[in-house]
């Protein structure tokens, strides 16, 4: 079974960092494309940031400066440097990864609590 497993997850104040970690679990696989979203409480999933197999990582304007996506596709590990971090920046932060003839594949998620 595909799985992904996400940790790093904190309580922290505003103004500080945390590296989100994202591993895959169980059957091994290759993906072509993953990414970060997160999910505040009554809100929708939205896209945090999104690497591709050729190196282009895209961000939401909202943690452009901020945030860093990095990791290894074809190994399906990913992180995310969150630096400067605000209250607003408080949800459940999921990985996902594009599997190649399987399809979207979800991480459980890992909450994020920026304290003012």
């Amino acid at each position: 079974q595909v799985q992904l497993v996400e940790s790093g997850g904190a309580l922290v104040q505003a103004g500080g960092s945390l590296r989100l970690s994202c591993a895959a679990s169980g059957s091994s696989f290759s993906a072509v494309l993953m990414g970060w979203y997160r999910q505040a409480p009554g809100k929708q999933r939205d896209m945090v940031a999104v690497m591709s197999p050729g190196g282009t990582n895209t961000y939401a304007d909202s943690v452009k400066g901020r945030f860093s996506i990095s990791g290894d596709i074809a190994k399906t590990t990913l992180f995310l440097q969150m630096n400067s971090l605000k209250p607003e920046d408080t949800a459940v932060y999921y990985c996902n990864a594009v599997v190649s003839g399987y399809g979207s594949v979800w991480g459980q998620g890992t909450q994020v609590t920026v304290s003012s």
